[in-house]
């Protein structure tokens, strides 16, 4: 049968695993089951208006827009599938799009949260206190990405332009500005560093006490580790500060492709979704604040 042999190749050529496997069989059973119930199911016989009547039949039956957009994912790669070994010659599902779904608004810390959260690790007089203060504040105050922060060298920070040589994805580079206030917290890390840490020819900017360089997952932890030191915080990581910069860049009025630009963003519509985020807080500001709301 059909199904089975796609399921085969999906475990055998495309080294799926069980789980996965197994659910592209349910979401192909449950549309088996809608064409043809316990009668023989022949793809051959599936157009446009069978699918679509499939999509309706599952939000009727209340499946979120978000399982019916997999289901449909799956059967448009098992017809793909029967296209590949010339058992169809036209997918029925290649033009059909799924419900929209609501993408959730990007988490984001207050400014206010992220001030006392600095000021707290500024008293810390270690190495660690210094250089976590310091990762905290370049993440909040220029929102480039975890990946672009752990691959910084001395060499791509300017404090003499107070600019930061970024390489992004795809190897892309671009220029990020930085505060003075957030020199001097660099230049103090920076310090700290050269005194207590033994350095080599190409320094990474950022170190473990042990000299090494960081990586993705120290970060991680570090960031999630002085986070938890704020309270009401449901979200902890590097990706939530590089949300926190753009939102605030936004809500303090900065130009949407100045931020873009920023960010490292391929398009405008991945930078157009903190402006979302900026419009909730004025709605929730506005519901809390006027009589009439």
């Amino acid at each position: 049968m059909l199904i089975e042999s796609f399921l085969r190749y999906l475990q055998n050529e495309k080294n799926y695993s069980s789980h996965t496997v197994e659910a592209y069989k349910n979401d192909l059973q449950c549309f088996k089951q809608f064409v043809s119930g316990d009668e023989t199911f022949n793809p051959r016989t599936i157009d446009a208006v069978i699918v679509r009547r499939w999509i309706v039949s599952l939000m009727e039956e209340e499946y979120s827009p978000l399982s019916v957009n997999r289901k449909l994912s799956s059967l448009k790669s098992f017809f793909k599938y029967l296209c590949k070994y010339k058992e169809i010659e036209i997918s029925p599902v290649k033009k059909i799009v799924g419900p929209k779904t609501n993408k959730p608004l990007p988490y984001f810390v207050k400014d206010a949260e992220m001030e006392r959260l600095l000021m707290r690790l500024e008293t810390e007089d270690t190495f660690e206190g210094k250089r976590d203060r310091a990762i905290l504040d370049l993440f909040y105050s220029t929102g480039i990405r975890c990946a672009e922060l752990v691959g910084l060298s001395d060499e791509d920070v300017d404090f003499g332009t107070q600019l930061i040589k970024v390489t992004g994805k795809r190897n892309k580079q671009r220029l990020v500005p930085f505060s003075k206030p957030l020199k001097e917290v660099l230049q103090i890390y920076l310090t700290t560093r050269n005194e207590k840490i033994q350095v080599g020819d190409k320094q990474r900017f950022f170190v473990r006490k042990n000299g090494c360089s960081l990586s993705n997952s120290v970060v991680y932890h570090i960031v999630k580790k002085r986070l938890s030191e704020a309270p009401n915080l449901s979200k902890k990581s590097p990706h939530v500060l590089r949300h926190t910069f753009a939102t605030s860049m936004l809500n303090n009025g900065a130009d949407l492709n100045a931020v873009k630009e920023i960010l490292g963003h391929a398009s405008l519509s991945s930078t157009e979704v903190y402006t979302h985020t900026t419009f909730e807080e004025l709605k929730k500001a506005y519901h809390q604040a006027h009589p009439r709301a």
